[in-house]
């Protein structure tokens, strides 16, 4: 693919993805693309590739062949910094905080990374001062501006999935820093990866989280997660993705994925489609 014809197709575009680990092929070959305000979810059973292929695209696996495009750009072999660089951000299985800090310390930490590009950590003590509106503009949208002053280390977990969510919409682009990509100076980044944002939860805490990632994606963000809780992909998701044996084996609205004999019998099963359909 061009650059020129990665630009027109714009968002996130998966292509030909391949892994290979000690001469297991745990990707055959993917290809899906996920759009600016589009919600989808990433779906499979254990050992089906799921993992591989969202390590592969978050940057923690380099692909054995295929590539990773963001707007228009090859990012896989990008480092963190380049990613934050470009509005990419991510959240992992097991929530990670700063946990010797307040909830808005840590989305202040995250702004201060964003924008300073890793400079200026030696006025850790003075996070206080330091990105306080933004920080705290980053808490409503997850929903724990009311819980800005708690110590992260006492949060109960559903809401370390929340703030999370708040840390990783921290890592925006500055135009100083990232001028090929221009992007607001505030706002959410463009492309948000959520790894299992709603493990550990209980049915009303994934309900809540995942309305939250449902209105990011509205408000224009590309968002692509991986999941196991079917409640939190059906009624959530615009598209899903179903990843068997190391390929996209169904992909659509979630009711028509639902419906597909091959997933029913190799993922879904007759109790989860129940879920689907309700």
């Amino acid at each position: 693919m061009s650059r020129r014809q990665g630009e027109q197709r714009g968002g996130l575009q998966v292509q030909g993805l391949v892994k290979h680990f000690d001469g297991v092929q745990a990707l055959k070959g993917v290809d899906f693309a996920v759009q600016p305000g589009e919600c989808v979810a990433l779906i499979g059973p254990n050992g089906a590739g799921k993992s591989t292929c969202f390590a592969c695209i978050a940057g923690q696996h380099a692909p054995t062949a295929g590539q990773v495009v963001w707007q228009g750009r090859r990012m896989d072999g990008w480092p963190a910094q380049r990613r934050l660089q470009a509005g990419v951000a991510r959240t992992f299985q097991v929530a990670q905080t700063f946990e010797a800090l307040t909830v808005l310390g840590n989305v202040q930490l995250c702004l201060q990374v964003a924008r300073a590009g890793g400079r200026g950590l030696s006025a850790f003590k003075a996070l206080g001062s330091q990105w306080r509106d933004e920080a705290l503009a980053l808490l409503d949208d997850a929903g724990m501006a009311q819980l800005a002053g708690a110590d992260a280390m006492n949060l109960p977990y559903g809401d370390k999935k929340r703030l999370e969510l708040a840390m990783a919409l921290a890592a925006r682009p500055s135009p100083a820093t990232a001028p090929a990509f221009p992007q607001p100076s505030s706002g959410p980044p463009g492309l948000l990866l959520l790894d299992e944002p709603a493990a550990g939860l209980a049915l009303a805490e994934r309900s809540v989280l995942m309305q939250r990632v449902k209105t990011l994606a509205a408000r224009g963000m590309a968002v692509l997660y991986t999941e196991h809780n079917m409640d939190a992909v059906f009624g959530v998701a615009d598209r899903v993705l179903v990843l068997i044996d190391g390929l996209i084996a169904a992909h659509g609205a979630a009711d028509e994925v639902a419906r597909d004999a091959t997933v029913g019998r190799l993922y879904l099963g007759k109790s989860l489609q129940g879920v689907a359909h309700g």
